[in-house]
């Protein structure tokens, strides 16, 4: 049971750890807002659209919706536009943590948290593959375990990342720091979604 549970804990991380639409939003919530409390909704909507794909990807259900190619390839291009225009959008965007303008009300992060966490097709797809690949290896409380500190890994991740985000926007008031995360961040995006599209049309 250790064993599947350090398994877990190691993949989950090296999974979530790139630089990627959701995490850059969990992060910006988290120094845009006027305090960690207030970047919540998009925290646990983060953290409950992971552990669901979690569940769908070691119960299977996941890779039954993938085996039809034409559905694939339609999340594919879907996901590969909106890479495209999420890429933009963090960008483009302002990273003053002065002014409130920055703040979305706790709908809006909802609403943004669980697009850029269901619409992305290169986490979906990393998770089916290699989430739900990985789980076969285990059966009974073994699969539980290693589900679980998937799950675990995530939410505590999405957590921290919130307050690293909190704490980067005391600090860096005029922006210039998140402006800089966020231009990084926009380009590796673009990277994925070209390499998703590379994928496609080889």
């Amino acid at each position: 049971m250790s064993h599947a549970l350090i398994h877990g804990i190691l993949l989950a991380f090296g999974l979530i750890l790139p630089l990627g639409v959701q995490n850059v939003f969990v992060f910006n919530q988290g120094a845009q807002q006027p305090s960690f409390w207030r970047s919540l909704p998009a925290v646990v909507t983060a953290g409950v659209c992971d552990t669901l794909l979690i569940v769908l990807a070691v119960t299977g259900i996941s890779a039954i919706i993938t085996a039809f190619s034409t559905l694939k390839l339609l999340l594919m291009i879907v996901g590969i536009f909106f890479l495209l225009y999420m890429g933009w959008s963090i960008w483009s965007s302002k990273t003053n943590t002065e002014t409130s303008q920055s703040s979305m009300q706790p709908k809006q992060q909802v609403i943004f948290a669980a697009t850029v966490s269901l619409l992305n097709p290169h986490a979906i797809l990393d998770t089916i593959g290699v989430i739900g690949t990985s789980s076969l290896a285990y059966s009974g409380s073994e699969r539980l375990m290693f589900t679980l500190s998937c799950v675990a890994v995530s939410w505590i991740w999405f957590i921290g990342l919130a307050l690293a985000g909190r704490t980067i926007g005391r600090i860096d008031t005029g922006g210039t720091i998140l402006s800089l995360i966020n231009k990084g961040s926009a380009i590796i995006i673009w990277g994925i979604a070209i390499y998703l599209a590379t994928i496609i049309f080889k």
